[in-house]
């Protein structure tokens, strides 16, 4: 059994490219693994936040994880500001990093473009706070898209230069990529990554988005003038993203959606699209009406935030011992 450990911000309602990208892998990696799933809200708090917004969003993000099919019974599902030690061992990561690494960080980069006068420090020293979720449970396996497995390559070397400096306690956690359904494209724009802080709502869909809407959405979506459906990433990059969402909702191969429609057009292509998109997010959207307000939700996030806790304290304590903080109490 591994240990698996995965971190989402509550920046705004998950899209169905995060579904099919992340979640829906998760609900597998459960039955066979020990796996963590952590709200990530310190992360959140990098950019400027609305407090109420906040809040909700956490909690909304809680409720899709357990109505996506994660089982509180079989992982720990937690919010990491209620887990102190993941700021705690932030801070001593922060220690053994070095600007120059930070400053390499895509991320970052791209923020503090336009200057840095403007910009968070926490925007500067966030990836040791990401090292530190995931080597508080040592963790074997992290499931990450493509975008941040540069944060996750930083993670190994914290983790290899804190064992050659201090003590080995860390586990060195593996990068795993999803190969299939790994990135849903924008709609609106098919060579970018679908993301749901987009400022074009079109551009994405939101796994609480209703019915009539999703089929607008798709409807709307960007395509060529070719009128074939097929896969081609590079000369059909809207098609070819539709395909991909139609095959991971529905199961089918791209092969075999691509016979089924090589003699029709895209309008009834983008309608059976949007229908398997709707059919797979409305069992969700149920359940997670039926969660979001209940005491059940809470019940649940008490309980991880207990494990976790449990879990992460054990690896600090080595952690604070191995850099010398804190005194050694006498046995008495």
């Amino acid at each position: 059994m591994q240990t698996i450990f995965s971190g989402i911000q509550p920046s705004g309602t998950l899209t169905i490219g995060n579904f099919l990208g992340a979640i829906q892998h998760f609900v597998g990696l459960q039955e066979e693994n020990d796996c963590y799933f952590c709200i990530v809200d310190e992360h959140a708090i990098t950019v400027p936040q609305d407090r109420l917004e906040l809040r909700n969003n956490i909690r909304s993000l809680a409720a899709l994880y357990i109505a996506s099919g994660i089982d509180p019974e079989k992982s720990t599902l937690f919010i990491q500001s209620e887990v102190p030690a993941h700021t705690q061992l932030g801070w001593m990561l922060q220690s053994i990093s070095y600007i120059g690494e930070l400053e390499r960080m895509t991320q970052f980069k791209d923020k503090s473009a336009g200057g840095k006068e403007g910009v968070s420090s926490a925007l500067l020293t966030y990836p040791p706070l990401m090292a530190a979720d995931i080597l508080l449970y040592k963790t074997d396996v992290v499931p990450v898209g493509e975008d941040q497995k540069q944060h996750l390559e930083l993670t190994r070397n914290l983790a290899e230069r804190f064992n050659n400096k201090f003590n080995d306690i860390f586990t060195v956690p593996e990068v795993s990529i999803p190969k299939v359904g790994a990135r849903i494209m924008s709609l609106q724009d098919p060579t970018k990554k679908m993301s749901k802080s987009d400022e074009n709502e079109k551009a994405f869909i939101s796994m609480l988005d209703e019915p009539k809407k999703i089929e607008k959405k798709i409807k709307s979506a960007v395509t060529d003038s070719e009128g074939v459906v097929k896969f081609d990433k590079d000369n059909k990059p809207g098609i070819s993203n539709l395909l991909t969402i139609h095959a991971s909702c529905s199961g089918e191969s791209v092969e075999a959606l691509e016979t089924k429609y090589a003699d029709k057009g895209y309008g009834e292509f983008k309608l059976d699209t949007a229908q398997v998109v709707i059919d797979v997010l409305k069992p969700i959207q149920d359940r997670y009406h039926e969660l979001i307000n209940s005491e059940a939700l809470d019940d649940i996030l008490d309980a991880g935030a207990d494990k976790a806790s449990y879990d992460a304290n054990k690896m600090l304590r080595k952690a604070k011992k191995a850099m010398g903080l804190g005194r050694v109490k006498k046995k008495r």
